[in-house]
């Protein structure tokens, strides 16, 4: 701790966060989830606990005088076996709406994963702290948007000045759901993840479902965005269950429908977009699984690859295209009823085009170009004048 000041101590409570569903309490402080108890409650898969507690779109938000904070926090990061160390998280820190400094914490816990073997081992880690100073003086809007790649529990938050919760910011707000490119995939920044992209030129408040290796249509993933309060919903619906190899056409149908029919149990009249999967060339025709190559491992190139057949699409496997075509079937047979219910084709956002200038750098995720440029689109074509949420917005 920097002793140049004379330090306000915080305690980091639920009416500081924004983009949390739930904060749990725990030994060291308080820890923002994605997923409320009961959903955590009834999920067995390692995965999804994972990714629902790492802090993708969650943010501390409060109003000071303060021209330095400190906040201490105890972050759990990931590192694999053969693999060079990966980079720590990011806290981007925003002033008034506007970037105003970047940090990490470089203690903490550590789950060291060997892919090749299915093994994860838990390190304990100590408490570490990220330092914002020579901040303007004067009142001000301060968020610290928190790793979207790290489970980060919030331990203190201190200031040269009194805090107080940030204001109602005014704007509606945007319930976005999908897989680990919605949850950031390789962003280089918290607020440099597509959705926080597409947020910030929508203006609009995110609260962001994207779950790593997780949107996998589960009732309990709805019944959250059921009960959230929201002016409009997204769900990006797809690679994780070609990827998977979770489901049969038969399955996925039926699925697709009851997971919206429980959003709109909620949310009877908001603007609901559906969304179908970015290009993937690897999974376009050739059905799941997606198996890890580990060969480029030592020189930090993680690939990954589908191990399906093309012609098991003949007995109900899925691939993105199949994908595409049964969402763009499904929104226009329930349209037809739902006029608040929209598709958008996801080659769109990122297509063959892109794919060509901008490939993906693992053959599955998005760089932090790429990001930027889904966050660019989504927001001309959801936001814009003639999008699903203009009218809203």
């Amino acid at each position: 701790m920097d002793t140049e000041h004379d330090w306000i101590t915080t305690p980091v409570t639920a009416d500081l966060l924004r983009g949390a569903l739930d904060v749990e309490r725990t030994e060291h402080g308080v820890l923002p989830h994605r997923l409320p108890a009961r959903a955590r409650a009834q999920n067995t898969d390692g995965q999804l606990a994972m990714a629902e507690s790492q802090s993708s779109g969650v943010r501390l938000a409060f109003r000071t005088r303060a021209t330095a904070v400190e906040l201490d926090t105890l972050p759990t990061k990931r590192t694999y076996v053969g693999a060079p160390p990966r980079p720590d998280g990011v806290y981007d820190l925003l002033v008034d709406g506007r970037p105003a400094g970047q940090g990490t914490v470089t203690e903490g816990n550590v789950v060291v994963i060997d892919m090749m073997a299915g093994t994860a081992e838990y390190r304990p880690g100590r408490v570490g702290t990220v330092r914002f100073a020579g901040l303007r003086a004067g009142d001000k809007d301060i968020e610290i948007w928190l790793p979207h790649n790290e489970t980060t529990e919030l331990v203190v938050l201190r200031t040269d000045a009194p805090v107080e919760p940030a204001r109602e910011p005014g704007r509606k707000v945007w319930l976005h759901h999908g897989s680990s490119i919605s949850h950031g995939s390789d962003a280089a920044s918290p607020t440099g993840t597509w959705p926080a992209l597409a947020a910030s030129l929508g203006g609009v408040e995110l609260i962001n479902l994207g779950l790593a290796g997780s949107a996998l249509l589960d009732p309990f993933t709805a019944r959250a965005l059921r009960d959230t309060p929201a002016d409009f919903i997204s769900v990006k619906i797809g690679i994780n269950l070609v990827n998977m190899d979770l489901m049969r056409l038969r399955a996925f149908g039926p699925a697709v429908h009851g997971f919206l029919d429980t959003v709109r149990d909620g949310h009877p009249t908001t603007p609901l977009l559906v969304v179908s999967p970015i290009l993937c060339p690897i999974h376009e025709d050739t059905p799941g699984p997606c198996a890890p190559d580990f060969s480029g491992m030592s020189n930090g190139r993680l690939r990954f690859v589908a191990l399906g057949d093309p012609a098991e699409r003949a007995s109900g496997k899925l691939t993105l295209g199949v994908i595409r075509d049964e969402l763009a079937r499904i929104v226009r047979q329930r349209a037809a009823d739902d006029p608040n219910l929209h598709h958008l084709d996801g080659r769109e956002l990122y297509g063959e085009t892109d794919s060509a200038e901008l490939p993906l750098p693992d053959d599955l995720h998005p760089d932090a170009a790429t990001h930027r440029r889904i966050g660019e689109r989504f927001a001309r074509l959801a936001f814009g004048a003639d999008g699903p949420f203009a009218a809203t917005t």
